[in-house]
């Protein structure tokens, strides 16, 4: 067997420099806005005191979900012992760690006063689920750094396994926490339901691993590395099999609330009659993020790389409407304060509320997903968190996808 030698990318290429500078504009054009939101106040965003968390917090989730799924591929090969999937496993807990820190800088600065993080972080009401996130969250980037360290210092590998469960374990806590968030919100006819934590770690095990190929594919294409159509192949019916549990999950969510005659009007809403939001959920989650997912996972030549590069696409973009109709349709409905009775007030009480994102809050959060990007460009060139071969693909494969290098570090002989 071939010795497993990993290499970092080369810094201050040309094509380096271009995505660095690419992603370092959306992030100032994010912080520009961060600015201008506090500066002139929330009122120039889309949300009001109806709908609380706008597109920002729909990022901010996204990224936080998936930076939970992105360790997938790590637990894979060291808790289950899938060999295949082991030389992924740092660039796996690499994506992990930025994902969350992108998430999570989108949700401070989202939330206001981010200048009081410190109190947030210093006092706990242990009554409120945000508080138990914030230490699930802390204690993620403390763990997987740790197992990162023993799978890059193989001195430490007595180590390796004890570290690889802990973070299995922990990712799975933390999904459940996010989850749970709306699942203790029983205010909200949308959420309050147990099924919203196992259906967050189904969607975190899917648009995780579509974010993990996006990036191993383009990182691979612009450093002229070789991947086999083998290991493309595993991951794309990987994706395929964690879309699936996630269409389950939506499934048992509505099939459960339908069955409660209280929730009848909320899923009437989302399912029929809630406008952007039921083409969303329709067209978007399930029909984008899901069905088409599923035969371009299991119907396509197992080597077309278009195939797999585009349902990973398609799931983060169905990821995205999903996220968006959870958070933002769960606020648009209106809240049953006295139920089976009419309300009618001058402060729109019993009626949809209306919710239009802004431009600041969009470019805030493509700030978190540039953030994510660049965390993980810069660690795989500075550290050595990629394989220099992840297999030979086959000759049209390989005609079909290398572009222009980024920029491979040469070892020394």
């Amino acid at each position: 067997m071939r010795k497993l030698v990993y290499q970092e990318l080369t810094p201050m290429t040309p094509g380096w420099l271009a995505v660095v500078g690419g992603l370092a504009v959306v992030i100032l054009a994010a912080a520009a806005s961060v600015v201008y939101m506090e500066h002139e106040g929330h009122w120039v965003t889309g949300m009001t005191n109806q709908v609380v968390w706008g597109m920002p917090h729909v990022f901010a989730v996204f990224l936080i979900v998936a930076a939970s799924g992105a360790l997938n591929v790590a637990s894979i090969g060291s808790v289950f012992g899938r060999e295949p999937y082991q030389p992924l496993g740092r660039l796996s807990g690499l994506l992990a760690i930025a994902l969350l820190a992108g998430g999570l800088a989108v949700l401070v600065l989202d939330l206001g006063r981010p200048d009081r993080l410190a109190v947030a972080m210093t006092h706990f009401n242990f009554k409120s689920i945000f508080a138990w996130n914030v230490i699930l969250y802390s204690g993620f980037f403390g763990i997987v750094a740790l197992y990162l360290w023993t799978m890059m210092d193989w001195t430490k590998k007595a180590f390796y396994k004890p570290a690889a469960i802990a973070a299995f374990v922990w990712r799975l806590v933390l999904t459940t926490g996010t989850g749970s968030i709306f699942g203790f919100l029983i205010a909200r006819d949308a959420y309050g339901s147990a099924v919203m934590a196992p259906m967050f770690i189904a969607m975190s095990f899917a648009f995780g691993l579509a974010v993990f190929n996006l990036v191993v594919m383009a990182l691979y294409a612009g450093s002229g590395r070789p991947i086999g159509d083998d290991l493309v192949l595993r991951l794309r019916k990987l994706l395929g099999l964690f879309v699936a549990a996630n269409l389950y999950f939506v499934a048992v969510q509505h099939l459960t609330a339908l069955y409660w005659a209280g929730h009848a009007g909320v899923e009437a809403f989302i399912l029929r009659d809630g406008g952007i939001y039921t083409l969303l959920f329709w067209g978007g989650q399930v029909g984008l993020g899901g069905v088409v997912p599923l035969l371009l996972a299991f119907a396509a030549k197992p080597q077309c790389r278009n195939a797999f590069r585009m349902a990973s696409a398609l799931v983060i973009l169905g990821g995205l409407a999903q996220v968006y109709v959870i958070i933002i349709g769960g606020q648009a409905y209106p809240l049953q304060l006295f139920p089976g009775m009419e309300i009618s007030s001058s402060f729109a009480d019993g009626q949809v509320h209306s919710y239009v994102p802004s431009l600041p809050e969009i470019a805030l959060g493509l700030g978190g997903v540039a953030l994510a990007l660049l965390i993980t460009l810069v660690g795989a060139s500075f550290l050595r968190f990629l394989p220099e071969s992840l297999g030979e693909p086959s000759a049209p494969a390989e005609a079909e996808g290398h572009g222009a290098p980024v920029g491979v570090h040469q070892p020394a002989e």
